[in-house]
């Protein structure tokens, strides 16, 4: 029994001197089993062509948005929209054209996030509204009230496709597709009546923040 103490001892104050060494050199192993969760936040803006009754429509949107992971969005964005629609409602001498606006809240699953390119799947659920506004317009000749008396309300869903491109830690740039499904308008005075403002529109958009923010770092030297 004394002769394995005898042995034992020596061999425990080795390992520990060892060990001693290794940390006072830097040259050790630490081991860290937390997930490595990877938080993001950024700005974007996008640009959008598409049709509305098959009249040029053009979108322009503003979205904020914080990133989970790599892996999922969810923010909020707002959307200005113009749309040549070139119609006479019956109570104008002119031609007139739609504008509007919507928006609420963006959610957007991510799939390949480790990779260069990655696939996105953003939809929109929110609302806004459409008024019409003199072809020819101008300062002198806009009428406020009726504007807001022919003004529609709208609830949206906005679904689409991007392909996201991973510039940097700070810039990230889209492009891609989507639909627009819209509530019923009841625009009576349109003698070309516009009843949805359904369609498809495609562009492309600029992300500009920081998408790997909050990394878990850890040392592993040998």
């Amino acid at each position: 029994m004394k002769l394995n103490k005898a042995i034992l001892l020596p061999l425990l104050l080795g390992f520990l001197n060892t060990t001693y060494a290794q940390d006072t050199n830097g040259d050790y192993v630490e081991f860290n089993d937390r997930n490595n969760v990877v938080h993001g936040v950024y700005l974007g803006l996008t640009t959008h062509y598409g049709e509305i009754k098959d009249k040029d429509t053009y979108f322009t949107s503003l979205k904020v948005a914080y990133v989970a992971n790599q892996q999922f969005e969810i923010g909020f964005v707002g959307t200005f929209f113009y749309s040549d629609q070139n119609v006479y409602r019956g109570i104008s001498s002119y031609d007139e054209d739609l504008i509007g606006a919507y928006g609420g809240l963006h959610l957007e699953p991510i799939f390949f996030s480790k990779s260069l390119v990655n696939l996105s799947f953003p939809v929109l659920i929110g609302a806004g509204g459409m008024g019409y506004i003199d072809d020819n317009y101008n300062d002198h000749d806009f009428d406020e009230q009726e504007f807001e008396d022919n003004a529609q309300a709208l609830f949206i869903v906005e679904p689409g496709i991007n392909a996201l491109f991973n510039i940097s830690r700070y810039l990230q740039l889209e492009a891609g597709v989507k639909y627009r499904f819209s509530s019923s308008v009841n625009d009576t005075d349109n003698f070309d009546r516009l009843k949805r403002i359904n369609g498809f529109s495609a562009g492309i958009g600029v992300k500009v923040g920081i998408f790997n923010m909050g990394r878990n770092r850890y040392k592993k030297n040998f």
